[in-house]
Order: C-alpha cells, then structure tokens, then sequence
C-alpha cells in the first residue's frame, strides 16, 4: 500500500511539472489558431514571405557552414594525431561561450567602411572612396549566416567528435584494408555512422538559429524572429505574434519529420563498449602543418580576435565601463540564472527519478511534455509565456474585483514572468544532463536500498543524490550560463526596472558603443568558460 502512495505521488508530481511547463506551448498553438488577424493578414500579403524565406536560407546556411567548420574539426581531434591537437580539442569550444551579438559587433566594427581593415587597404593600395575598390558587406544575410554559425559550430563539434569516439575503430580499420584512404574512409564510414549524431546536432543549431534575435537585428536582416518582436511592440497585436510563432514551430516540426522520416529503415549495430583514444593516424610534414593552420584559424576567427577586442575596449574604456550599473546588472542577472537553476534542477530531479521508478507505460512522457519549451525561440516563447499568465492575472483581477482587491501586473510585470519564461525554456537541458547521469546509477543500488526498508523518498536522498553531484553540478553550471546569455525572452519580459547583462550590453550593440560594455561583455564571455570546463574535464575521464 505504501509503495503504490509513494509512486501516486511522484506520478502527480511529474505530470504536474510536465503539463505546467507545456501549458505556454499549448496557448501559443490556440492563440495562432484563432479567428482573422487584420495584422497578420497585412503581413501575409506583404511581407511575410520574405520573412519565412530569410528564415530558411539562414537556417540551411548556417547548419552547411557549420558542416563545413565542425566536421573536419571532429574527425582530425578524433582520429588524428597532430601538433597542438591535444589543446584543440577543448580550445574549439570556447566560442560556446561568446554570444552572437559580440562577435557580429566586433567584426563589423573591424569590416566596416571606416574599420581598420578597409582603412589600411586604401592606405596600402591608395584607393580614395568605395568606387574604387569591392568590399563585401558584412551586415547582410551572408554575413549574419558566417557570424551565427562561428558560435554554433561547436555544438556539431562536440557530438560529432563523441560519436566519432564511440564509434568502432575496427571499422575504420577494415575500410583501409578495403583499400580506401583516410578521406574515402571519412566519406563512407564515419559520416554514414554518425549520421543520427551529425542530424541531432544540426537539429540543436537549427533551433538556436531560429532562435537567435540579436545578430539578424543588428545586420538588419527580417527573419520571422524579428517579425514576431516588430508585431508585438509595433502593432501590440498578440494574436498576430502568435500566428507568426506558429508558423515558424511549424517549420520546425516539419524539418524533424522530414529528418525522421528519410531515415525510417536504417539502423546501425556496433560493438564498442569504450571511448577510442588512440589515433588512428598520425599526419606528418605538410599535413600536419595543414591540420593545425585550419584548427588555428577556425579558433582565431571564431574566439580570438573577438576577445582581444573585448580586452582592448575593456582597458581602453575602463573609467566608463566598471560603474555601478555593471554591478547592478551583473547582480540582477546572477539572481535570476541562480533561481532558474535551482528550480529547474530541483524539478528535472523530481521528473527523472519518476521515470526510474515507474511500472506503468510511458514513463517518459511528463519529462518530454516539460522539454517542449526549448524548441521555443526567445521571442516565441515570450508571447507563450505572457498567454497563460495574462489569462490568469485577468481571471484573478475579475474574481477580486467584487472585493475592492486588485493584483494589477503581479504576474506580467514582475520578474515571475522572465523566471516561469526561463525555466521553461532551459528545463530541457537540465532534464538531459541529470537524465544522463541516472542513468549510469545501477539498478542494484535501488534494489540494495529497498531491501533494507527505505522509502524511495529516502533513496532518492541518501542514495542517488550523493552520487548524482556531478551531473547536478553540470546540469545547473548550463542552466546558469544560458540564462545569463538569454536576450530576446529578457527584452520582452522584463520589468520596467529591471535589466540583466545580456539586455545592457545588446542595447549598447545597437548604439554602436559597445565599447562602454565591454566588461559585462566579458563578464558574460568569462563566466560562459565554466561550464565548457566542467564538460571538458568529464570528456577526458571517460576517455
């Protein structure tokens, strides 16, 4: 009788936190299906394909880009042995950790018409305006596509280079017996197997793409994120930013199926029960020389040159730079990501060890109804977020009213909103990492527990929780940086009093003087190293 209580009650808890954090999606999806927008239907008739179609050229562009970048980045730390490949290996993540807008600010500053790079040429060459000579335009779809995906590529990277990892030697090894070299061998074998892990990975930077709101604002590129921002504070039509938002999760949708589909009768079986370390070969001469120019200047463009820039405005403009407003928003942002954290770990915890414990079909279900948020860009998510709030701040208003009582915006304009916002978007990621390491909890310990009368209420505490410190750490260390990064949801969202960080510094993007942010930007930057450490240090254990 007990036991049936106690998993009653973890039941109630995962299905709570799963359908509470949907709920936004499921507004969203009513909102955009409700009756005729004047607004909307304007933007249909005008705009709004060029929108959709800047949209998908910047996804496509950035994901081949990326392929580009981070495929031979993967396979050469992976399988080859080369100079300076062992600082490679964690050094190409560290652009994670720079927030688009920067790195499009910095490069348009050094690019522009009266840029240092442009300057020196027309020194060099003695051209005298702009008709004398062909310069590309950084500030345009191309330039934001190269911008997005020097951020993003390493997420196909890290994955691709894991499963690279994971991947039998021996058939690699039998493609060379086969007769075919190194590059036939990349072709054939190791992309064919990877193809589940390269596909997941171009999934997460499709989503980030769509997602991002400051670089396509910035070069001033119209894409359906900053469609829905321009309808909601231009026209403060709701339903039409809902319409907007559920043509691009539409989109979205219709990518994975595509994906999924094409790949319905294929499988691969291997066994490999271990990390590879070992290198399968070893480059020698001009080779070698050729794989540490190309990691180098990946590296150099992707995460250098932006920081040198950030370094030199920081000493540069330090007097204007440290002030209190640097403190208040640093603290402002630390107080959230800190809360976010906390709450979504808390929660992931309570949901996962459900999934363990569960007798019934479709344990998993509340973890992936809590995980839809993450497919919400910032923008999306924040018309999803204001739907159910304003609903029920308006119901409270109206059964309060008889009683002289009013809770005003207690809801929509205080940082409840941007807290439930945040916490719904980043439940995924804590929900993987905590997940991932239950996982490699034996069963047995639960056993062992339960036969010497503990409540699973006390196995979750005495026995998962001490063993799960790593993965919570990791889990809330993500949670935290995103949060502190996050900027579209934040513009939305926020309070009239209220500004993080990632906020201070985009405004003063969009002014062209980020040079008197410089240090929240570094901040941002600085504190993002945290968790890519963390995640490195964990790779080379299980290695």
């Amino acid at each position: 009788m007990t036991y049936k209580f106690q998993l009653s009650k973890w039941q109630l808890i995962a299905w709570s936190t799963g359908l509470l954090l949907s709920t936004p999606l499921f507004f969203l999806l009513l909102e955009s299906l409700q009756g005729d927008s004047e607004v909307f239907t304007h933007l249909w008739n005008t705009v709004l394909w060029d929108y959709i179609s800047n949209t998908v050229l910047l996804v496509l562009g950035v994901g081949l880009l990326s392929c580009f970048i981070a495929l031979p980045l993967g396979w050469l730390t992976a399988y080859c042995r080369f100079p300076g490949k062992k600082q490679f290996e964690w050094a190409l993540m560290l652009p994670l950790a720079m927030p688009t807008y920067i790195i499009a600010y910095v490069y348009t500053d050094l690019l522009d018409y009266a840029g240092p790079v442009q300057i020196t040429l027309r020194e060099w060459f003695g051209w005298q305006s702009p008709s004398d000579y062909w310069f590309f335009d950084i500030r345009t779809l191309p330039g934001a596509i190269v911008m997005i995906a020097l951020v993003l590529y390493p997420y196909l990277y890290l994955i691709f280079k894991t499963a690279l990892r994971e991947q039998s030697f021996k058939l690699v090894q039998a493609s060379q017996l086969m007769g075919l070299n190194a590059w036939k061998s990349f072709f054939k074998v190791s992309l064919v197997l990877s193809r589940g892990a390269i596909v997941a990975a171009l999934a997460l930077i499709s989503m980030e793409t769509m997602a991002d709101f400051a670089t396509v604002s910035y070069f001033a590129v119209s894409t359906l994120t900053t469609a829905v921002y321009d309808t909601w504070f231009g026209y403060y039509s709701l339903t039409a930013a809902a319409k907007i938002s559920g043509v691009m999760l539409l989109l979205l949708f219709l990518a994975l199926i595509t994906e999924r589909f094409s790949r319905r009768n294929q499988a691969v079986f291997e066994r490999q029960s271990s990390v590879n370390s070992e290198a399968l070969y070893i480059l020698k001469g001009k080779s070698a020389w050729l794989a540490t120019g190309f990691c180098s200047f990946i590296l150099i463009i992707s995460f250098i040159i932006p920081m040198v820039v950030l370094l030199k405005y920081a000493v540069m403009y330090f007097d204007q730079a440290w002030n209190s407003e640097f403190f208040s928003y640093a603290w402002q942002s630390l107080k959230v990501a800190a809360v976010v954290s906390v709450v979504t770990i808390i929660l992931s915890v309570l949901v996962v060890f459900y999934q363990r414990i569960a007798k019934q079909t479709n344990p998993l279900i509340p973890g992936r109804l809590a995980s839809t948020g993450y497919a919400l860009p910032g923008t999306v998510l924040a018309i999803a977020v204001l739907l159910p709030l304003t609903l029920l701040e308006n119901t409270i208003n109206r059964t309060l009213a008889p009683y002289d009582l009013d809770i005003g915006l207690l809801l929509t304009g205080s940082l409840l909103t941007i807290i439930f916002a945040y916490i719904v978007r980043f439940y995924a990621v804590a929900h993987g990492a905590i997940e991932s390491s239950f996982s490699r909890i034996s069963p047995s310990l639960d056993m062992a527990s339960q036969s010497m009368g503990k409540s699973q209420g006390r196995t979750l505490r005495l026995v998962h929780l001490p063993l799960l410190r790593r993965g919570l750490l990791t889990a809330g260390l993500l949670v935290f940086i995103e949060c502190m990064k996050e900027l579209p949801a934040a513009l939305l969202l926020r309070p009239f009093d209220f500004e993080s960080l990632a906020t201070h510094v985009f405004q003063y993007v969009s002014d062209e003087q980020l040079e008197l942010a410089s240090i929240s930007a570094l901040f941002i930057v600085v504190v993002g190293f945290i968790p890519l450490y963390f995640i490195n240090r964990s790779m080379e254990q299980r290695s």
